[in-house]
This record gives C-alpha cells, sequence and structure tokens, in this order.
C-alpha cells in the first residue's frame, strides 16, 4: 500500500504535454518515433512533421500526449534514446510557450442556420474560404479547445466535415530548439 499522496498523484493523475523532438529528416524516422508509443500503447493526441533546417536535414516532430508523470518522463527518455533524435523538449513544462491549431470546418448554410453559423464564425474570427449557397468551408486557427468549441457549435447547424492539421507550438523567448 503507498502511503505518500506525491507518490500515489504520479502514478494515477493523467497529464497532457506537449514535446518537441528535433530529428533527423532521413527516411523511417518517424515510424520509428511512432513505434516507440505504439510498442508501449503509449497515446498520441496530436502530431505534426515538418523539415525545419534544411540545410542540416533536420526535421520538428510535436507531439501531444498524456499519461501519468512516470509515464511521460519515460516517454522523454526514450525518446532521448533514439538515434536519429537530436532535442527531446517537454513544451509544457519548461516554460511558457506558444500553441496553434488550424482547421477546416465545412458546414451545410441554408435560411436561419446560415445567419447563424456565419454569426459565429464572426465571433471566433473563423474566415469563410469557400462557399455556395448550400454550404461554408471556415478556416479557423487557435488553441484546440477553441477549434473544439467551434466545431461543437457548428455540429447542430450542419457540421459535414472536419480536417486538422494537430498541434504546433514553440517555446517563448529568444531561444530554439537546437541540435
Amino acid at each position: 500500500m503507498i502511503d505518500n499522496p506525491d507518490i500515489l498523484r504520479q502514478q494515477t493523475h493523467s497529464e497532457k504535454r506537449t514535446i518537441a523532438v528535433l530529428v533527423n529528416n532521413e527516411p523511417g524516422v518517424l515510424a520509428r518515433v511512432i513505434g516507440l508509443f505504439s510498442g508501449r500503447g503509449y497515446n498520441i493526441e496530436s502530431l505534426t512533421v515538418t523539415e525545419v533546417d534544411p540545410e542540416n536535414r533536420l526535421s520538428r516532430i510535436t507531439v501531444v500526449t498524456s499519461g501519468t508523470p512516470m509515464i511521460l518522463e519515460q516517454i522523454k527518455a526514450q525518446l532521448g534514446r533514439l538515434v536519429p533524435v537530436h532535442t527531446v523538449s517537454d513544451l509544457t513544462v519548461s516554460g511558457p510557450y506558444v500553441e496553434r491549431e488550424l482547421a477546416l470546418i465545412k458546414v451545410r448554410g441554408a435560411g436561419e442556420k446560415r445567419v447563424e453559423a456565419l454569426r459565429i464564425a464572426d465571433i471566433f474570427k473563423a474566415r469563410v474560404v469557400d462557399a455556395s449557397h448550400e454550404h461554408f468551408v471556415f478556416e479557423m486557427t487557435g488553441k484546440t479547445d477553441k477549434l473544439d468549441a467551434f466545431v461543437a457549435l457548428m455540429r447542430p447547424l450542419g457540421l459535414i466535415d472536419v480536417s486538422r492539421t494537430g498541434v504546433v507550438a514553440i517555446q517563448r523567448g529568444a531561444e530554439g530548439l537546437q541540435a
């Protein structure tokens, strides 16, 4: 039996983390990172990848995952041991950071529901990027919870489809993710 409440919290309390990983841009690297998560039963809530330094052939992987503090420490340690990985940074705990996601949201648009969809889009600062007499496609960027709220409000108005990029994040301040 565990008497220490801090240890018990670490074993049972789930937290969400945004982790940035700088890796070599070469075939199979993403599969190795994904394999680490799937092989150990860790969940990936969001995943984005892009080349950030073509000259040195480096890519940045941003992963949003969740787990107990102990599991999250294991994830970071195991990521750091992968050969193509240069840097692992837990943005959630290393200080303030900026996080955004892009979504395209397609909604039916007729009559009063059309007017209501446009009104809500204006409040959320979503842009209309495609429209016809029957539909709208809204483009919106922001934090994940903002996009979730917009999608939830569009659902009863005739939500047709949603496409999201996944979270991108970067540390605030003058320092960057370095190899």
